[in-house]
């Protein structure tokens, strides 16, 4: 049971430095150094190395747009500072990050790497309940919408049964006494 708490830490934590860039979920080069246990340099230099097992799809570096949004994102009140950093970050898609931890081959990076698949996997599963629970949503709101029209029709049909006729001006049939006549 122990195990399973601490499973779960670790994947909520790694989930909670995943970021939407360019429409994938990615980690950032000094995140992703991090959660492996060595310095952003080292993980950026076996990059480096080894530039054939991590094509665009597996990582990119951000643009100046990017970068100024995510500094937006994490409040950085001075827009000229660097933090630190030289160059913009590299962003790494879960296969990339995975990548990341054949070429670092440290037996920490290995064992992350799992806690790191298991958040992608985890953010992928709500997001699949959350699309399904919106076209759900859409479906009950269609019905919803048809069936409130005929209700409405219903009510308007019945108010107008229950409402006095209207007098049509005409003389009605039949004998008749003048109430005014009096």
């Amino acid at each position: 049971m122990r195990k399973k708490v601490a499973t779960l830490v670790a994947v909520e934590h790694v989930e909670n430095r995943i970021l939407l860039v360019r429409g994938h979920k990615v980690l950032l080069d000094a995140d992703l150094a991090a959660l492996y246990g060595v310095a952003t340099r080292v993980l950026n230099q076996a990059v480096k190395r080894n530039p054939d097992r991590f094509p665009n799809d597996f990582m990119f570096r951000l643009s100046a747009k990017e970068l100024r949004a995510w500094r937006s994102q994490i409040v950085i009140s001075n827009p000229g500072a660097r933090m630190g950093l030289r160059r913009a970050p590299y962003a790494f898609t879960e296969h990339g990050a995975l990548m990341a931890a054949t070429v670092l081959n440290s037996p920490r990076a290995v064992q992350t790497s799992v806690y790191v698949v298991r958040a992608f996997v985890r953010l992928r599963q709500l997001l699949a309940t959350h699309k399904e629970l919106a076209r759900r949503l859409a479906e009950h709101e269609k019905k919803l919408a048809s069936h409130d029209q005929a209700i409405s029709g219903l009510m308007n049909t019945i108010r107008s049964l229950l409402a006095p006729p209207e007098p049509s001006g005409r003389r009605p049939i039949g004998f008749v006494t003048p109430k005014n006549d009096r």
